[in-house]
């Protein structure tokens, strides 16, 4: 696999201007790119990480939130989504799960390496599907992987719904995580959500897709209103069980019904017999509109 490094952030927006005018040309790639992307020496600045919990409502600690590294590895995705050699379109995407894998606690003043590359681009039964991997490391070691899965709709991929190689070569498989089951009962918190909330997380993220900043870019893309990014979602439903959960850990989620901006919603929480824990964001007064069912835990 080639490996190509990129020496700053990645700027989002044009990326996003430019993943939007190559979605109508014709010429784009029918495999996933045999590339690595890789960024080294990176370190986190206090004011963002202060901000990012912030919007996301972690406390700022002596370790990264669970859902902070994906931030590092989220730019690095979208330049190798946004080229003509990636198979799929960036526009439309629908992000329908997350894993995340902490090895350890990750202090904010640690050098990190970043890579990131696309695998298993399969057929999915609404079109197809791709992840995008993410790994951090410190001092050599990985500290923090991510695997975000993607959907693009009436698209078409080799291979079968059983994954595999991201080129269907039949390459080493990956255990597909099973959807956690959903936690029922009274809630544990209710989220009043603002409608400026995907343009603050936008802030701090770098995520400016359209779907989640205004009800007019978000009408243009099919959406009634703006509607909440799910790494958000994901990060506010796993900072309520700050304190409770291990240095080293998994954090699975499955991604439903998006969340409207504004609006209220519930978390629900409940703890596993082996010690985990599983986490639901539901529509507050349609307790049967699920949004995130999650579980994290060992």
């Amino acid at each position: 696999m080639a490996v190509t490094e990129l020496h700053g952030a990645p700027s989002l927006g044009p990326l996003y201007a430019s993943a939007a005018v190559g979605a109508v040309l014709p010429g784009r790639a029918t495999t996933l790119p045999d590339t690595e992307l890789v960024r080294r020496g990176v370190t986190v600045d206090p004011g963002h990480f202060a901000d990012y919990a912030r919007v996301c409502g972690f406390r700022v600690g002596a370790a990264l939130p669970v859902t902070y590294p994906h931030l590092l590895t989220f730019g690095l995705q979208v330049v190798l989504m946004a080229g003509r050699s990636f198979p799929l379109p960036l526009p439309g995407l629908v992000h329908l799960a997350n894993r995340i894998t902490v090895h350890r606690a990750i202090a904010p003043s640690e050098n990190l390496d970043v890579r990131v590359w696309a695998e298993r681009f399969t057929a999915h039964p609404k079109g197809a599907r791709v992840d995008l991997v993410g790994e951090v490391a410190a001092s050599g070691e990985p500290v923090w992987e991510g695997r975000s899965t993607y959907l693009a709709r009436g698209a078409s991929a080799p291979g079968d719904p059983g994954g595999g190689s991201g080129d269907g070569d039949g390459g080493d498989e990956v255990a597909e995580p099973s959807e956690p089951a959903v936690p029922t009962g009274p809630a544990s918190a209710l989220w009043r959500l603002p409608g400026d909330l995907g343009r603050r997380y936008a802030a701090v993220s770098g995520d400016v897709n359209p779907i989640h900043l205004y009800p007019l870019t978000a009408k243009a893309m099919g959406f009634p209103r703006a509607i909440a990014h799910g790494m958000w979602t994901a990060a506010r439903a796993v900072a309520a069980l700050e304190g409770r959960l291990p240095d080293a850990f998994t954090y699975d989620v499955v991604f439903r019904k998006p969340l409207l901006l504004p609006s209220t919603a519930e978390l629900v929480t409940a703890r596993d017999d082996d010690g985990g824990w599983r986490v639901a964001v539901r529509g507050a007064r349609d307790a049967e509109r699920i949004h995130l069912v999650g579980h994290a835990g060992r």
